[in-house]
């Protein structure tokens, strides 16, 4: 090993504290792009084999009724590939021990055959046999939640009579990956069931012998999807077609690229702005390093050594703490991506989910870090490689003494002289308090924005249940019904007051754009279903006019005023104009509002409704639930406070550790900031506080000169970090916000104290921790002179 080494393993040991502090926060960053990005790459890597394994289809699309010889027109589309026709039914279910109904969706298969595509992964058990009846596989996560076993019996209430079905095989499949029922933004696997039937007897159960009502299909090589979506289109017309969609739109699959956008944003984002300041941090001690190694520079250049020489050990210096970083934030992110896959498996079911990581991950993450440590420290390697022997022999020149601006002002009678001299040293160097600023700012602004983002889901959450969705109960009737059945709801035990509301399938265009949604017709008198402004209050429903959710409209890139092309995918399909009337800000999914009665009369119906919102008196809702039951036209019974308690389940399974991180990394960001800076500070003052000690002043007054100035910078850090955050919580959002959900900018005042609370309590460990070092110094050693 050359002098030259030994020389970098005595500086590394030396500033080890400081190295250390440089290393968690470059771990950090590492950790979250390793463990993130590994996670989504494995979901991505399980996806794509599963899809491409058990054949998901690409294109799907439902009907009414549609004779079974239809199918040999829809093989007969240029680019189809396979298809698979099959009959579908949505039914009621009565689990033991679950007051409130379940909902069932019952898919026939091919008599004793696994079916052509959107094949069954059989994790235990087998598929019915083709003579057999009342025999059912079941979906496993139903099957997990409500302690469902090979041989059980499940009740159905199928076509309004109760069926007797007997498990005999528990399964999965790619078509419900993200299980939802109709209208569901969250699992809820207790109450949502699939189950597949032999199609003989599923048809003959719903009257559907020789006919089909859903199909799928996979394209051939070189098909065009919206040409084969539109001739499907057109075949099923006439059989009341529900519209054809492509995989991009299938529910599950929608819901799960949605995640994996997020979850690319997080990885990719957060990891640049702990890498970002690791860059900082490295830029301030290798410069620090360079200014008191000025004689040893020379030394090294008179022994021979070139300028290329000292710019490479210098950069050594920076690789070493770069790749003990990169090595621990490699291993936790490893780490962090098994615990994560972990959570995936209770929302996400494929038949075997694994952490995986890619080579280039780690690779990628290295190159990111060793970029960010060049860039921070490339000026100060260039000018360790510049400064001549000469030059580097002599001491720095001492700082021009002049007076501060509290002095100038005459104020500094009203300050002691170690503050006078910790508000000279911060006014003397003012780039270097900034940057120090700047980085305890950002610890505060990742604390705010992680637990900002409890504090909008809770928001969202609260005023989607309280504010916006007023109904305990939503009743869904197998087909639009007369406004007599809202008569029959309320006079069921418990009803204390029943709104009705109508739900219309259409494909809405503008222009060359178009989307499928579903239009919602409430009353203008609503009280439980209520459309809001961005002042939460009540949006008025037009008579003639339909209000669209804001990222629809943006989405078609339509404004109000502007006529709208609805296409009708129910019942004979017609296509309207619409005038829109307004774009409403909402938070989850797509939709379009109209007036109940308007709706009617653009459909040229009568005074039809689809179902109820209910307000219940909830000592009555067994009995409530034991009546909807019994009644055949009812497709499905929600209740608010199941789905409210899903949803926040959900949100403190993911993001109480997402938050948790959040707060350890931004104590690692405070504590490594405040802990360089106050080392940075006692080797270059280390003699002016000698020589204060020797002078009579006590260890807590030099202390207070050393760390007051550390605490001044993360005071005024805080209220800086406040608005950072706020700041990267808003774009962040904009990166986040989907079709799927959309996010309000909401940040309480707990999260602020919680914050500052952290970093505060980050600040004073290492200023502790300094502390200890300032009561050993050697103040003969350090009153040595070079000269």
């Amino acid at each position: 090993m050359r002098a030259i080494h030994h020389k970098l393993l005595r500086d590394l040991w030396h500033m080890r504290g400081q190295a250390l502090a440089i290393v968690l926060i470059i771990g950090a960053g590492v950790t979250l792009f390793v463990g993130q990005l590994s996670t989504l790459q494995s979901l991505t890597l399980v996806r794509d084999t599963y899809y491409s394994e058990y054949r998901f289809a690409e294109v799907f699309a439902a009907c009414k009724r549609a004779p079974a010889g239809v199918a040999d027109r829809l093989r007969a589309i240029p680019g189809a590939d396979t298809v698979d026709t099959r009959v579908t039914l949505q039914v009621m279910l009565e689990v033991p021990g679950l007051d409130e109904p379940a909902t069932g969706q019952l898919i026939s298969i091919p008599d004793g055959h696994a079916p052509a595509l959107n094949n069954l992964f059989l994790r235990t058990g087998r598929l019915p046999n083709a003579e057999s009846t009342g025999e059912v596989v079941l979906v496993e996560m139903f099957a997990t939640a409500n302690d469902y076993h090979l041989g059980d019996n499940l009740t159905a209430i199928i076509n309004g009579r109760r069926q007797q079905l007997r498990v005999v095989g528990i399964a999965l499949s790619p078509e419900y990956v993200y299980a939802l029922s109709a209208g569901a933004m969250v699992p809820d696997d207790k109450r949502f069931g699939v189950m597949w039937m032999n199609e003989r007897e599923l048809a003959a159960a719903y009257n559907m012998e020789g006919a089909f009502n859903s199909v799928s299909m996979t394209l051939g090589p070189g098909a065009s999807e919206p040409e084969v979506i539109a001739r499907v289109d057109d075949i099923l017309k006439p059989y009341g077609g529900l519209g054809a969609y492509a995989r991009k739109d299938q529910v599950s699959n929608w819901f799960l690229a949605n995640e994996f956008r997020q979850l690319q944003t997080f990885g990719v984002l957060i990891p640049m702005i702990f890498l970002g300041i690791a860059g900082f941090l490295l830029n301030v001690v290798l410069a620090r390093l360079i200014s008191t190694q000025r004689d040893q520079i020379a030394a090294l250049k008179a022994f021979g050594y070139s300028n290329l020489q000292v710019a490479i050990h210098y950069g050594q210096f920076i690789g070493l703490v770069v790749l003990v970083g990169a090595i621990i934030g490699t291993l936790c992110g490893w780490w962090m991506g098994e615990a994560m896959i972990g959570l995936y498996t209770d929302y996400y079911h494929f038949p075997i989910l694994k952490f995986f990581m890619p080579g280039w991950v780690p690779l990628a993450a290295a190159a990111f870090t060793a970029v960010a440590g060049a860039i921070g420290t490339m000026n100060a390697v260039r000018r360790a490689a510049a400064l001549p022997p000469a030059e580097a022999m002599r001491p720095e020149a001492p700082p021009t003494y002049r007076m501060t601006l509290m002095e100038r002002l005459g104020l500094q009678r009203w300050l002691s002289q170690p503050t006078r001299m910790i508000l000279r040293q911060l006014e003397r160097r003012p780039l270097k308090a900034g940057a120090s600023v700047l980085g305890l700012s950002m610890a505060v602004a990742i604390l705010v924005m992680g637990l900002a983002f409890l504090d909008i889901m809770f928001y969202v959450i609260d005023l989607q249940s309280n504010v916006m969705h007023r109904e305990d109960v939503k009743v869904g009737f197998i087909e639009p019904r007369s406004r007599d059945a809202l008569h029959e709801v309320e006079g069921l035990p418990g009803v204390i007051y029943a709104e009705p509301y109508r739900t219309v399938p259409a494909k809405v265009r503008y222009g060359h754009r178009d989307r499928r949604v579903g239009i919602q017709g409430v009353p203008s008198d609503t009280l439980l279903n209520r459309v809001l402004d961005t002042k939460l209050q009540p949006f008025p429903l037009p008579a003639d006019g339909i209000l669209l959710s804001r990222v629809l409209g943006e989405a078609l890139q339509i404004r109000p005023g502007d006529k709208l092309i609805v296409e009708v995918l129910e019942g004979p399909r017609p296509t309207r104009t619409v005038k829109v009337a307004a774009l409403v800000d909402d938070f989850m999914g797509v939709a379009a509002y109209m007036e109940i009665g308007a709706l009617n009369h653009l459909m040229r119906e009568g005074d039809v409704i689809s179902g109820a919102n209910v307000l219940t008196d909830k000592r009555h809702d067994d009995e409530l639930f034991a009546a909807l039951r019994a009644r055949p036209i009812v497709a499905g019974v929600s209740s608010k406070a199941s789905t409210i308690a899903n949803l926040r389940k959900m949100i403190e399974d993911n993001l109480m550790i997402s938050v948790g991180f959040n707060v350890l990394f931004a104590a690692i960001i405070a504590f490594g900031i405040i802990y360089n800076n106050a080392r940075i500070s006692l080797s270059e003052r280390a003699r002016e506080l000698a020589s204060l000690r020797v002078l009579g002043l006590t260890r807590a007054e030099i202390s207070f000169i050393l760390l007051g100035e550390q605490a001044i910078l993360t005071m005024l850090a805080v209220p800086f970090g406040f608005l950072l955050g706020r700041w990267m919580t808003g774009a962040m959002l904009l990166e986040l916000n989907s079709e799927v959900m959309r996010f309000p900018l909401v940040v309480n005042e707990a999260t602020y104290a919680i914050a500052a609370v952290a970093v505060i309590v980050s600040a004073t460990i290492s200023g502790l921790l300094v502390r200890e070092r300032l009561d050993k110094l050697d103040l003969v050693e350090v009153l040595k002179t070079r000269e």
